[in-house]
Formats: structure tokens, C-alpha cells, sequence
């Protein structure tokens, strides 16, 4: 089960290189682009869960992998309202809503929960492995 959580976490950490916002004008940003302490965020998540998975402390693990599906729901929200707010010199709310519904979440997104899910169900206790026997 470590195997597939250290593939969730590359996959985590290669989706946040991956493009997550696409902005026609501008072209697509990834998490570096999007916020820096965002970014730094993520990594130093992702580090703290490589070492978790190495020491093989489940219970971090999961609890690691709540807080960077918390971190993304927020980074997902705040691009959303950020866009909102850049086109607030408009003078009509339905034209502050339409340009900003020009900037897109991208595929990068999918890579990232999908790093996340697989770390999560790798992390579960699987009934199927062979228990350690105690004396």
C-alpha cells in the first residue's frame, strides 16, 4: 500500500506544475503562477506526508490528505472570487460575471484529487493484507 501512496503523492506534487487555471489572454498557470504561498504550501504538505508515508504513520497520512483537499477546495474557491473581484470596475454585475467567467480551472485539478484519492484509499487499513502475529 506504500507503493500507491507514494504514486498519489507524485501525483499530487506533479499536478501542481500542471496547468490549473487557464486565462485566455494570459494562458495557463499552475500553482506557482496562482499564489506562492499556495505553492509553498502544498509542497511543504506534500513533504510532511512523504515523511509520514515513510515512517508509515497512517493516521497523519490521512489526516495530512483532509488538509490538502481542504487546501485545494480553498485555492478553487479563492480563484473563483478573485476573478469576481478583478472585474469589479464593470459597471453591471452580469458583465463582472461574464468576463470573469472566462477564467477556467483547467485539467491540472483532476491530476491533483485524483494524487489525493489514491493516497487516501491506499491509506486505509486493507483487510485482505496478511496481519503481524503477536506473541
Amino acid at each position: 500500500m506504500k507503493n500507491l501512496q507514494l504514486i498519489g503523492l507524485f501525483l499530487v506534487v506533479a499536478g501542481s506544475f500542471l496547468p490549473l487555471v487557464h486565462i485566455p489572454i494570459v494562458g495557463n498557470w499552475n500553482y506557482w503562477k496562482v499564489d506562492h504561498t499556495l505553492a509553498i504550501a502544498v509542497w511543504g504538505f506534500s513533504l510532511l506526508m512523504l515523511v509520514f508515508i515513510l515512517i508509515n504513520k497512517n493516521k497523519f497520512v490521512k489526516i495530512m490528505t483532509f488538509l490538502m483537499i481542504l487546501l485545494f477546495v480553498f485555492t478553487i474557491v479563492a480563484i473563483k472570487l478573485k476573478s469576481l473581484d478583478y472585474f469589479s470596475f464593470l459597471p453591471f454585475k452580469s458583465w463582472q460575471s461574464t468576463f470573469a467567467g472566462i477564467v477556467k480551472l483547467s485539467w491540472g485539478w483532476l491530476i491533483e484529487f485524483l494524487g489525493v484519492a489514491l493516497i487516501l484509499i491506499a491509506s486505509r487499513k486493507n483487510r485482505f493484507e496478511p496481519q503481524e502475529l503477536k506473541d
